[in-house]
């Protein structure tokens, strides 16, 4: 992997935000979570080409976006954000079947750790490598083209992911770093898979590179400071020079 594929990962891209939920995190203790009105998600401005769906909060605001995208011939990327490192929860128990039934169905790819793929299977997280097979499987019948399990909560020494279609399972080895700051990893990896794919890279080429991505910027994470829990990892590591190189 080459450092024009890392720094890839946002190149040409224009991200535009789009506020389902605000939320006011601290990071040592926890969070609180507020809604916008309804009509502040509705807009129609520019072409995209690809969708990254993160935090939603609640089945109304869920319910808007699957209206708002079905349809699209465009990539959509979910990420199922459930619970916070807090453990703290960050989606409406109503909300969970919502997702389930409104958005799965949707996604081209569908990106949840194991406490959020237990969450939408209503089962124990996966504790191996065979547990997160066959949970990948049991959430591909929920509707998602293809499934991104992550399994940084699996225990040892690497960080392994499992890419399933219906066609195939592709293991993806990533390495474990000594580490606090990792938050925000889910979603920076959702956001690097999305802009690959709006620029046309196929699945697992996508996947790659975002994960390779995400890999840097959270092996660089430790050359930030900020906070006093969880740090953010390096999204600009591509960009600013490395310290002490």
């Amino acid at each position: 992997m080459t450092e024009r594929d890392v720094s890839g990962a946002f190149d040409d891209d224009v991200g535009m935000r789009l506020e389902q939920a605000e939320d006011l995190l601290i990071r040592r203790h926890g969070l609180a979570l507020e809604y916008p009105p309804l009509r502040l998600i509705l807009r129609d401005d520019i072409r995209i080409n690809a969708v990254k769906i993160g935090m939603l909060g609640d089945a109304a605001i869920i319910n808007v976006v699957a209206e708002g995208i079905r349809g699209l011939d465009i990539p959509i990327v979910l990420g199922p954000v459930m619970v916070a490192k807090s453990d703290g929860r960050l989606l409406a128990p109503d909300a969970v079947e919502a997702l389930r039934a409104q958005l799965l169905p949707c996604a081209t790819v569908l990106t949840p750790n194991l406490p959020e793929a237990a969450d939408l299977l209503e089962v124990a997280e996966a504790k191996s490598p065979a547990d997160m097979e066959r949970q990948a499987k049991a959430i591909l019948a929920l509707g998602p083209r293809a499934v991104l399990l992550k399994g940084g909560h699996l225990s040892g020494g690497d960080s392994p992911d499992l890419l399933a279609t219906t066609d195939q399972l592709i293991w993806l080895d990533g390495p474990r770093y000594p580490t606090r700051n990792t938050h925000g990893t889910g979603c920076t990896l959702s956001a690097a898979l999305a802009a690959q794919l709006a620029q046309g890279e196929p699945l697992v080429q996508a996947v790659r590179i975002a994960k390779h991505y995400v890999a840097e910027a959270i092996n660089r994470s430790d050359e930030l400071d900020v906070g006093a829990g969880h740090g953010p990892v390096h999204h600009f590591h591509a960009l600013w020079p490395k310290v002490g190189g």
